[in-house]
């Protein structure tokens, strides 16, 4: 009955905020390795106690909570917006009716979709949708479509005709053509379902050799898979 009665008393009395210093003599007596208890059942009584008040410490001690409205949110309206309305379009400048009146190229080797941005003798951006379906294809490669690079060259080649061919610059319809490309590098492939975004500026013109020289880059997901530099012939009509 005394052991019952001690451990009532360690029960109900001890301390549940904070452990007291090691170093008080209060612990001394209070301390279950030298507590006599004869009473088994009293004895497993104390230390589950004991366990459950340090398992409280423990979870109070490491438990830390976090605000993530703003995260949560932001997840929240991406989930509500599908997928096909996350992304804007590329935008239009120049459209392909006005890029056939521009360039000579036609089917197969009208390489340019649209114009998205244009500054009149100075720089073009462009875009060219590449699918399953161009003509090149089916033998490059049978087993793997990838864009051949000279078509890549081609293509980039054009949007440089559309800033050369426009009355800013002079040119003329009837006098284009590649004089020459140097530092061409190919960075990755291009596959059926990109979109080759190219961008060509003219650095330097000689307008009395019918000379132009220009920077082309052409990327696919924000990264380069093409560049280089091109060197064309203009003249008047």
């Amino acid at each position: 009955m005394v052991a019952v009665a001690l451990s009532n008393s360690l029960l109900f009395h001890a301390p549940t905020t904070s452990p007291p210093s090691l170093s008080s003599p209060r612990l001394n007596f209070l301390s279950p390795s030298r507590l006599s208890l004869p009473n088994a059942g009293s004895q497993s009584v104390l230390m589950t106690h004991l366990k459950k008040n340090n398992k409280k410490e423990s979870l109070s001690t490491h438990f830390t909570a976090y605000s993530s409205s703003g995260d949560a949110a932001k997840d929240h309206s991406c989930e509500e917006t599908p997928i096909e309305l996350r992304y804007a379009a590329f935008p239009t400048v120049i459209d392909i009716n006005q890029i056939r009146n521009i360039l000579p190229h036609r089917f197969p080797f009208l390489l340019v979709d649209r114009v998205i941005e244009y500054n009149p003798g100075v720089s073009a951006v462009a875009i060219k949708n590449v699918t399953i379906n161009d003509n090149f294809f089916p033998g490059h490669f049978p087993e793997r479509p990838i864009m051949p690079g000279v078509l890549m060259v081609e293509a980039m080649a054009q949007v440089g005709g559309l800033v050369m061919l426009q009355p800013e610059v002079g040119g003329s319809r009837e006098n284009f053509f590649f004089a020459g490309i140097d530092k061409v590098r190919f960075r990755k492939p291009v596959i059926a379902g990109d979109t080759l975004v190219m961008r060509m500026t003219l650095i330097k013109l000689q307008k009395r050799f019918g000379i132009a020289k220009m920077e082309g880059k052409a990327y696919v997901g924000g990264e380069v898979v093409c560049e280089g530099e091109f060197l064309m012939a203009t003249g008047s009509e």
